[in-house]
């Protein structure tokens, strides 16, 4: 979507595994047992992708922490 900042949601799903998606995405972009497996996939989907927002949601459902992921290999970094 034009305009909108990159970012990434970790979220439980109702089968119990923890999912990386992107808002407005059909389908999770990865899947995994554990929370924290999920929260480094995303941060590492995010630095490759020129940075980012990370939401990382609770059991819940609400959010619980929200991070700023910087780009990965940024080709033009900003001077000073």
């Amino acid at each position: 979507m034009a305009g909108q900042a990159n970012s990434r949601d970790v979220v439980r799903q109702e089968d119990g595994q923890w999912a990386v998606t992107k808002p407005g995405g059909s389908r999770a972009s990865a899947l995994f047992g554990t929370q924290d497996e999920a929260v480094k996939r995303a941060a590492e989907i995010l630095a490759a992708d020129g940075g980012g927002e990370l939401r990382v949601h609770g059991t819940d459902g609400k959010v619980r922490d929200q991070r700023t992921i910087a780009p990965g290999n940024d080709p033009h970094p900003p001077a000073g």
